[in-house]
Order: structure tokens, then sequence, then C-alpha cells
């Protein structure tokens, strides 16, 4: 497709920062891809690879490494942000100090801040003054930075209070091999795209204990079932959590070994406690943050969300995962129904 040659900065020079910036190279565009480890933009900029995230990838010529924030939002119009959620507000504020210009940004990260209990884009507008924050705008989907950077078929959704931004983010990105659908459902995408990674810890603890398709399937089922029923509580369409940042990241999550938190869960789930684990790991594994601002919304909400609970007690509380997993499997008799009729609105 013919498309404008764009400017565009990538913040976070990580596994799916750096994947990204690949799929905008693919597309002519000039990217600037940030990060704050000098060696490793030594080695993006001369050797074209980014070894310790992306093994064994290429990575082209047009794709620019950066040690300078400021340097790499000089004249910049787009930004993506691919910092994990705890150094969002950072990142934003050394912005603020390196631009006087306004910005779109897109955040293609997927948490929610404990405490504060605001999703990624609140965090952002919050920050950032409005004369510099032109709109924000999320990508999400079930997208593995190892299969991207391969150039694997992929699909994720973008989704902004200003439609009309998060189309022009989709014409940024789409090509032969990244397919980019909109959806107004800001709410719902940015929630869906946080909840899953909860259940693939679960999933992985699940595996990690031995246990089958069976149980993993349960999880995958009744953790969606959990994820919808706080999205609508919170103002997210049902519809959403059927799509790509529902039940579509979900599965790819929660089966996948190139998924960190169904990694880190596996270990929880083999015997490692959560500090063995975050240590091993290398990588930030959201879900973790994310499982307690989780439990902390579905008592701010009144919503029922046992796998959630679950979790948390694993994790905060020093809980035995088996132990944890038979709770869940001796909860009170309940009607399937009862769940999706509640979802969908149709009990009073």
């Amino acid at each position: 497709m013919d498309r404008k040659r764009e400017k565009v900065a990538v913040l976070g020079a990580g596994s799916w920062g750096t994947a990204l910036a690949m799929v905008l190279a693919d597309n002519g565009h000039e990217v600037r891809l940030w990060g704050h480890n000098f060696a490793q933009i030594e080695e993006i900029n001369q050797n074209h690879t980014n070894k310790k995230y992306l093994p064994g990838i290429t990575l082209p010529s047009s794709v620019m490494g950066y040690s300078s924030l400021h340097a790499a939002l000089d004249g910049m119009k787009m930004v993506i942000m691919a910092v994990p959620t705890k150094a969002i507000r950072e990142v934003i504020r050394k912005m603020m100090e390196s631009t006087s210009e306004s910005v779109i940004i897109v955040h293609v990260s997927k948490g929610i801040e404990p405490d504060s209990l605001l999703r990624i884009s609140e965090m952002i507008e919050e920050e950032m003054p409005e004369k510099l924050l032109e709109s924000v705008v999320v990508l999400s989907g079930p997208s593995h930075a190892e299969e991207v950077s391969l150039r694997h078929p992929t699909t994720v959704t973008v989704s902004s209070k200003k439609m009309d931004e998060a189309e022009k983010v989709q014409d940024l990105f789409i090509n032969n091999h990244f397919r980019v659908y909109t959806n107004p459902d800001l709410i719902g995408v940015e929630i869906g795209g946080a909840l899953k990674n909860i259940i693939a810890l679960a999933a992985g603890i699940s595996d990690g204990l031995g246990y089958g398709d069976n149980a993993k399937a349960a999880l995958i089922t009744r953790g969606l079932a959990e994820i919808a029923r706080l999205g609508v509580k919170m103002g997210a369409s049902p519809l959403t959590f059927s799509g790509l940042t529902g039940i579509g990241d979900l599965i790819v999550t929660c089966t996948s070994i190139h998924s960190r938190n169904w990694r880190a869960g596996n270990m929880l789930g083999k015997g490692q406690n959560l500090d063995e684990v975050l240590e091993n790991m290398g990588m930030v594994v959201e879900g973790v943050r994310t499982t307690k601002a989780a439990y902390q919304l579905a008592q701010k909400f009144e919503v029922k969300m046992p796998i959630t609970n679950a979790l948390y007690h694993v994790l905060f509380n020093n809980v035995n995962p088996k132990d944890a997993v038979d709770g869940l499997m001796s909860r009170e008799k309940t009607h399937e129904m009862e769940d999706l009729t509640d979802i969908l609105g149709g009990r009073k």
C-alpha cells in the first residue's frame, strides 16, 4: 500500500519495542529506537542486532538506536511507548524535559497501576499536560515479539478516545504480515490486554504442578469470565472480550513458551518462590503487579474474581500453589450461565 513516510520514536528497546520498530522500518518509516543501555544501543547501530531480547534476528539498517531521549524525540510527532508499566510515569516526565511539541503517544504495554488503579492511558493523561498530548492510542492483541520479528502473521487492535488518531496508527503499522484492526472500546482493549497476564500466570502454575489440558482450558475459560465481569463493570463492552484483546490474547499468552507470564507461573508451580522467579526471568513480568491491581479493583467494584484472588494470595501471602488450586475446585457450586447473563447485562 502507498503510505506517507513518517518519523517515529520507539521508547523502549526490549523485545516488543524492537519488534515494532522492525514493523515500522519494513513500512518505510524513519525509526528511532531509544534505550537507556548504551552498550545495547551501540550493538543495534553497529551490528543491527539486539541479542539479549531477540536472539538470531537481524534488524533493518533503517532502525537507528538512541541512548539520548532528547535526540530520539527531536522533531517527533509520533511516539511509541514500549516500556514496562512501572516505568511509564518516569519516562513521560523525562519526555516533557525533552520536547515542547504536542505528540501522539501509542502505548503498547499491558498493565494496570496498583493503588491508583489507573489504566496506562489514564497514567499518561495524568502526567502529560494537554498542550503536549495530542492523543493516546493503545495497540494491543495476541502478539509475541519473537514471532513479529520473524514476520509471522500477527493481528492486533488499536483504540483511542480519538478514533481518527487510532486510524492513523493503523495505517502506520499495517502490512502483509502485521494486520491492524480498530476498536472504539478503549477501556475493554486495555483491560483485556492487562488482565490476561494474570490468567497466564495461573496457567503456568497449573502446568508447573503437572496438571493437564483440562485444567488449562478451565482456567482460560473461567479467566475470560473474570476479565469480562470486571471490564464491563468499568465501562467496557462485553463484545471486546470475545475479540483479539480478550480470548485472542488469552490463548496466546496462556499456551506459549514465549509468554514470560506463563514461564513465571510455571516456575512458581514447580516450587520456586516469587523472588527467585523474578530474578531468573531477567525481564519484567507484568502479571505480578497487575494481579495486585486487579485484586484491588475487584474489591472496589465488588466483582467476584476467584482466580485473581487465589493468585494474589500465592504471590503476596505465600499460599502454596496447589492449595490455591484445590481451593478453586472446592468453591460453592454455581450455574455457568449466570456469569454470562451478568456480563451481558441481562440480570438486574
